[in-house]
């Protein structure tokens, strides 16, 4: 048995590293960048008013201030220019008048007369109108040639705003990860309408491995479920490998029970073990294995909560990688409980909750039903809560390392104790 920092090296060292790809960034949503993104130009690209009203002459004018309308400029209009000591009225975001460099507010100005058109012919300010106000000048936003995006960067929502905004029509991504998800045991049912057989269970593992391979930004190439037989798990290997599985995933028979086969099984193809038991809780009897065509295996236990802190304590590290993301930094916050039933020498994924209090501090507490059969309180957790091996029970009030449920997801309201 190994600890966990070992096993997770060990990981680290066998996962491949990140393969760029093209792609279109209007489908860059949930990829990661692989290169950096620099503008290819200003934002905003010309300077234009903030809101409706009247574009003035440079300079400041005091209230009682009157001005000739030359004409009127909306929203996406080309190129007009101010003759004399005159003004335009404007809509918000359209393009300054050459010649003008201030916007005077709707409300701000009193319509003296109108022409034969009904429209404005001439105004007064009700308030003093500053040089430069209410105007957005052009690269304000962004310097054409600004890097705006790192290499690692997730792209979501505000980054694809970002990218539409600076017309860049494509971006270089990491390649996504493609995972192959294994379910061993014949008493799994994956059909929910199917009604339960004497000794058979609802397949819980498999929909929560596929969800989380596509929103830990993988692919999920194939995904089956076969019994307690060497022979089903070698055909389900085979047609993996047809995918091009680059990192397997199965759960159960993993350990050292008569039915446990995997690992006698990963041996018959030649697979390297790399470790088979870790000094964790849950999930103790987990497998790492290096395949004879380079995928990486993880043999995760079967039961839900052992399985769920497999992959996101194993499995997910070793996408992060292969994703060209740096390794996570740890977040730390107070405890609100005074026992967490931690057992010396082994590390601890506990299922947490993250509350905000009234001073707007977050803590965290270990939710009741740590078992890992149990799935409620899974499903209740908004967090992983971690005690290494050396922790004896921390006291109410410690601080104790806290992850999100995956690795993609920030933990809400905890910027301030990252450390």
């Amino acid at each position: 048995m190994i600890r966990y920092a070992q096993a997770l090296e060990l990981i680290l060292q066998a996962s491949p590293a990140a393969v760029a790809e093209r792609c279109a960034a209007s489908m860059a949503m949930k990829r990661v960048l692989a290169a950096p993104v620099s503008s290819p130009q200003a934002l905003p690209p010309f300077d234009n008013a903030a809101l409706d009203g009247y574009a003035l002459p440079a300079g400041d004018f005091p209230a009682g201030a009157e001005f000739a309308v030359q004409g009127r400029h909306a929203a996406g209009g080309g190129i007009v220019a101010a003759t004399g000591d005159v003004v335009w009225e404007v809509t918000t975001g359209a393009r300054m008048p050459r010649g003008l460099s201030t916007v005077a507010p709707l409300e701000q100005v009193e319509v003296l007369s109108h022409d034969l058109a009904g429209e404005p012919a001439r105004i007064r300010l009700r308030s003093p109108a500053w040089h430069c106000r209410h105007v957005r000048r052009i690269g304000e936003d962004v310097a054409a040639g600004k890097k705006v995006l790192g290499a690692s960067t997730w792209v979501r929502e505000q980054q694809l705003m970002l990218l539409s905004a600076l017309g860049i029509a494509h971006v270089d991504v990491a390649r996504r990860p493609r995972v192959a998800v294994i379910g061993t045991g014949r008493e799994l049912v994956d059909d929910p309408a199917r009604p339960l057989g004497d000794g058979q269970i609802r397949n819980a593992n498999g929909p929560y491995l596929h969800a989380r391979t596509m929103a830990a930004g993988a692919e999920l190439v194939h995904a089956e479920t076969v019994t307690d037989e060497a022979a089903a798990w070698h055909g389900a290997m085979r047609r993996a490998a047809t995918a091009d599985a680059e990192v397997i995933v199965s759960t159960g028979a993993v350990s050292c029970g008569r039915h446990d086969f995997v690992p006698a099984a990963l041996a018959e193809q030649g697979a390297q073990v790399l470790f088979r038991t870790v000094a964790i809780r849950p999930g103790k009897p987990s497998l790492f294995a290096r395949l004879s065509n380079g995928a990486l295996y993880f043999g995760l236990p079967g039961n839900p909560a052992a399985c769920a802190a497999g992959w996101r304590f194993f499995v997910e590290p070793a996408l992060r990688a292969m994703l060209g993301l740096p390794p996570e930094a740890a977040c730390r916050l107070p405890l609100t409980v005074a026992s967490c039933g931690h057992r010396a020498g082994l590390r601890h994924h506990l299922k947490g909750r993250v509350a905000m209090g009234a001073d707007g501090r977050c803590t965290v507490s270990a939710l009741a039903g740590q078992e890992s059969f149990r799935i409620l309180s899974l499903a209740q957790a908004n967090a992983w809560l971690v005690l290494p091996e050396e922790n004896t029970d921390p006291r109410v009030g410690e601080p104790v390392q806290v992850h999100s449920l995956g690795h993609e997801q920030p933990l809400i309201g905890t910027d301030a104790w990252h450390g």
